[in-house]
């Protein structure tokens, strides 16, 4: 396994399956997402070797909330048990953690977990993980968009000083670059309401592998793919 030329610099991806993966074994769906939070203790260890300097990874969704309540709280706990036990590794790594998405849904104490891990890991440069819990696109757009109008009421900020770069800013992810590459495991090719303004140029890959069986060289295997491709963002080749 080696990074190819031309990695991208941002990879993006919706950890899709786990409970498919679960419940083919004939095991509970927690289960799966277990397994799925030790793909990405791999993953994120790999990931600099590819070429990435910043991973984000789609954690729960906005829409998740509708599972049963048993699998919501599998899924919180699972979180807080993530951040707790591998706090001392990603330091140790070079890895900061940051989290995207309304925190004010969340449990008071992952909320504190949450803010301690990136404190933790804010001066590490090895690679940006980025975990979008409570994350919707169009709830980020729908709180920047809430923001901004604040802004424009107050008369701290005129209707004609709206712009991209301004809603860029308002954005979870105003620090972070758009990704160049989101992949989407599990085989279903949708985008879930993920990364909906930041990706408008990104490549996107879907595989059918589940979540839990994507091994780093699933991972590598796709950034060589990404490596010969064009990209123009809206232009043509010269």
């Amino acid at each position: 396994m080696s990074s190819a030329p031309g990695s991208p610099r941002h990879v993006a991806i919706i950890m899709d399956g786990n409970g498919r993966w679960a419940t083919n074994k004939g095991w509970p769906r927690l289960v799966g997402h277990r397994k799925g939070a030790e793909r990405v203790k791999e993953i994120v260890r790999v990931a600099p070797d590819l070429g990435v300097e910043y991973l984000t990874i789609y954690a729960f969704s906005t829409e998740n909330w509708k599972r049963s309540t048993e699998e919501v709280l599998g899924l919180m706990t699972l979180f807080g048990r993530y951040i707790q036990r591998e706090a001392k590794a990603l330091s140790e790594e070079g890895v900061r953690m940051r989290f995207i998405g309304d925190r004010s849904r969340l449990d008071p104490k992952l909320r504190d977990l949450m803010v301690w891990i990136e404190e933790k890991t804010k001066d590490s440069t090895k690679l940006n993980l980025t975990v979008a819990i409570n994350y919707g696109g169009r709830d980020e757009l729908l709180r920047a968009a809430r923001r901004i109008a604040t802004q424009v009421e107050e008369g701290a900020l005129a209707p004609d000083e709206v712009c991209e770069e301004l809603l860029d800013r308002t954005l979870d992810t105003a620090d972070l670059p758009d990704p160049d590459l989101v992949i989407r495991t599990s085989g279903e090719t949708r985008v879930s309401n993920f990364l909906l303004w930041q990706a408008a140029y990104a490549e996107y890959e879907f595989t059918p592998v589940l979540w839990p069986d994507f091994t780093p060289e699933v991972m590598a295997e796709i950034l060589s793919r990404y490596g010969h491709r064009e990209r123009r963002f809206g232009g043509v080749k010269p």
